[in-house]
């Protein structure tokens, strides 16, 4: 049976896909392809600061009794210096490692307060980010109002 002009042809049903959120979205994609070029980051940064402080412990500062005061004061200033610091490094190690972690889980790159893809130069920029800039903002704001 020929179809011709007067038949009357039947499309598919309009599909029901839900609204696809960037949580769905950035799951699909593939993280590992995505984030390749910052997961390498990342861990260098940590292979770097994980050297660092094994440099530190086997060379350590130790406390030298100096017979002038002023001296005295300074080497424990230099030192207060370098323990702030390697707290910091020690907090931006966890935060690295977090990072990691979530690229593991398929959430990074994801707000965790609106649940929003976070941009990818916002990643780029700071890896270990858990907040879009507008939750950032936000955040920044409600800590100024406490204060």
């Amino acid at each position: 049976m020929k179809a011709g002009p007067s038949a009357k042809r039947i499309s598919p049903a309009p599909s029901a896909a839900l609204p696809v959120t960037a949580k769905r979205q950035a799951k699909t994609a593939s993280p590992w392809k995505k984030y390749a070029a910052i997961r390498r980051d990342l861990e260098r940064q940590r292979k770097a600061l994980l050297a660092e402080a094994g440099e530190g412990l086997a060379n350590p500062n130790g406390q030298e009794a100096l017979p002038d005061v002023s001296d005295q004061a300074s080497a424990e200033a230099d030192q207060n210096f370098s323990l702030r610091i390697r707290e910091r490094e020690q907090r931006l190690i966890k935060k690295i490692d977090e990072a990691l972690d979530r690229m593991n889980q398929d959430t990074y790159g994801i707000c965790e307060r609106c649940e929003e893809e976070i941009p990818y130069p916002r990643l780029k920029a700071r890896p270990v980010t858990t907040l879009c800039i507008n939750c950032k903002t936000l955040e920044e704001q409600e800590e100024k109002i406490r204060c």
